[in-house]
C-alpha cells in the first residue's frame, strides 16, 4: 500500500518537474523570439539571424520565424538563403501575400530561365493542394471525419427511411472527401519533411554532364537557384532545373528547402 503511494507521489511529481521545464523552455524561446524581432526591427540582421536560427535549432517550427530569418538574410545581401527560409516559411504557409510577394522579389534577381509549365491538371492539383498548410488539411480532416461520424449515427439510430439514405450517402461522400484531405496531409508533410526541392548557395556553380571532374559544363548557376533533386550518388547529386534541363552539381553548393 505504501509502496504504491510512493509511486503515485513520484509520477506526480515527475509530471510536475517536466511540465514546469516545458513551460520554462517555451517561455525562454518567446523571449528569444522577442529579442530576434527587436533585433530585426533595428536593423541588427547579424543579431537578429543568429538568434533566429538558435530558435529553429531548438525544434520551433514556425512560418512567421523562418519569414523574418529570410528577410533578415535578404537585408544582408545573402540571397540563396534567404530564398531557401522564405520556400520553407511557403510550405508551412503558401498563401501568405508577404512571403509570397517578397519570394517573387527575391527570384526576380537570380538566374533567369525559361520554365517549363506543367500540364493543367498538375498545375490545379498543385494549387488546391496549396490552399491550405498541412496542419490546416489536418483540421480539415478532423472535421470530415465527425462529420462522418454524425452521419453514419444518423444512418443507424434515425427511424425515417429518407433521413437514414441521407446518412449513409453522407457517410460516404464524407468519407471520400476525408480520405482526400488526409492524402494531402500527408503528402504535404512527406513535402516537408523529404524534400527533393533546394537552393543553391554557393556564388557560382557549374552544372556538370556527369558526376565527376570529367563532366562537360552545361550551365553556370548562381546562388539563389531553385533545383529539384533527381538523384543523389556520394558527394554529387543530379537536378533538375526549372527549364527541364537535368545535371550533376555537388552535394556541397546546395540545401534542401
Amino acid at each position: 500500500m505504501i509502496r504504491n503511494i510512493l509511486k503515485a507521489i513520484y509520477t506526480v511529481v515527475l509530471v510536475l518537474v517536466c511540465s514546469m521545464y516545458a513551460s520554462a523552455q517555451s517561455q525562454a524561446l518567446q523571449d528569444s523570439l522577442t529579442q530576434a524581432n527587436n533585433y530585426a526591427k533595428d536593423g541588427l540582421n547579424a543579431q537578429a539571424i543568429n538568434t533566429y536560427e538558435y530558435i529553429l535549432s531548438q525544434g520551433y517550427t514556425n512560418a512567421s520565424v523562418y519569414y523574418n530569418l529570410g528577410y533578415a538574410y535578404y537585408k544582408q545581401g545573402n540571397l540563396g538563403r534567404a530564398i531557401l527560409n522564405m520556400e520553407r516559411a511557403k510550405k508551412l504557409n503558401p498563401n501568405d501575400p508577404d512571403i509570397l510577394y517578397n519570394l517573387e522579389h527575391a527570384y526576380a534577381m537570380t538566374d533567369q530561365m525559361q520554365v517549363v509549365e506543367p500540364v493543367f491538371f498538375e498545375a490545379w492539383w498543385a494549387g488546391f493542394k496549396n490552399i491550405l498548410s498541412p496542419n490546416g488539411w489536418a483540421v480539415v480532416v478532423v472535421i470530415l471525419f465527425i462529420l462522418a461520424l454524425c452521419a453514419i449515427a444518423g444512418f443507424l439510430f434515425a427511424n425515417n427511411i429518407a433521413l437514414r439514405k441521407v446518412g449513409f450517402f453522407g457517410a460516404m461522400v464524407l468519407s471520400i472527401f476525408c480520405i482526400v484531405a488526409l492524402t494531402i496531409a500527408i503528402n504535404k508533410r512527406s513535402e516537408i519533411i523529404d524534400s527533393t526541392e533546394a537552393i543553391i548557395l554557393s556564388s557560382s556553380v557549374t552544372l556538370s554532364t556527369s558526376p565527376d571532374k570529367n563532366g562537360s559544363e552545361m550551365a553556370i548557376l548562381h546562388e539563389g537557384t531553385h533545383v529539384e533533386i533527381v538523384s543523389l550518388l556520394n558527394e554529387w547529386a543530379e537536378v533538375r532545373l526549372k527549364d527541364g534541363n537535368v545535371g550533376w552539381l555537388k552535394v556541397a553548393d546546395f540545401e534542401k528547402i
